[in-house]
């Protein structure tokens, strides 16, 4: 992914379910951040059917930030829609996604379509390309304050996830991944999948809401019940 000579190995900070596990939902946080506090953030909605994994993303230098070393999945060149992406990182990334639902399956024979990846930011957009390239059908996608990488060249969506329910959450106040680009990148979506709900949120940032969180908490019971 880049230069990344210094990338340390990647760990996942979990909830586990408090009852027998049954589903899972992988989120992935954003540059610079870490999964901690988004694993909090799920745990004030957990159930407990399901197991809740925040990976932490390698540490790497991140070009957007003068080659300063932090948590990335992928470099980020810049925020200009056409500022070059890191398109062998962007897609290890996803791999590096694909072998957590691989694990899940093999270690904890929880199939695939009880599994929802998602993310944040730049680990939204992994989570997307991760989960639109994946043969492996889902529960569901979660995109909060995200875009979808790559879009240019973008394979062909597989197959399998073409009728998966995402929903894609951005604030109208983001400085950081604009509203335009979230928006942009829904009419994309739009065109992959069958099931994909866009919802905004009034003088929000490049953060999260209570409403946000609400509206997330629907989602996962929707397509993750107790079985």
């Amino acid at each position: 992914m880049g230069a990344n000579s210094s990338r340390k190995k990647m760990s996942s900070p979990t909830k586990l379910a408090s009852s027998k596990h049954t589903a899972t939902v992988i989120f992935l946080h954003g540059l610079g951040d870490t999964g901690h506090g988004w694993l909090e953030a799920f745990t004030q909605i957990a159930k407990p059917h399901i197991k809740y994994i925040c990976p932490n993303a390698p540490t790497m230098p991140v070009s957007l930030n003068g080659g300063f070393e932090m948590p990335s999945w992928f470099d980020i060149k810049g925020l200009d829609p056409k500022s070059p992406e890191d398109e062998d990182g962007i897609k290890k990334a996803a791999k590096s996604l694909q072998d957590i639902i691989s694990e899940e399956e093999t270690k904890n024979n929880i199939k695939s379509d009880r599994i929802i990846v998602g993310g944040f930011s730049q680990g939204g957009a992994v989570a997307l390309y991760s989960a639109l390239t994946t043969d492996k059908p889902l529960a569901g996608i979660l995109g909060l304050s995200t875009w979808l990488p790559l879009h240019k060249s973008f394979p062909q969506a597989a197959i399998a996830n073409l009728k998966v329910p995402m929903l894609q959450c951005h604030g109208t106040m983001d400085p950081m991944v604009s509203y335009e680009k979230g928006k942009l990148t829904a009419a994309v979506l739009k065109t992959m999948l069958e099931n994909h709900e866009f919802k905004s949120y009034e003088y929000m940032g490049h953060s999260f809401c209570e409403q946000e969180m609400q509206d997330v908490q629907v989602f996962i019971d929707k397509v993750l019940p107790h079985e």
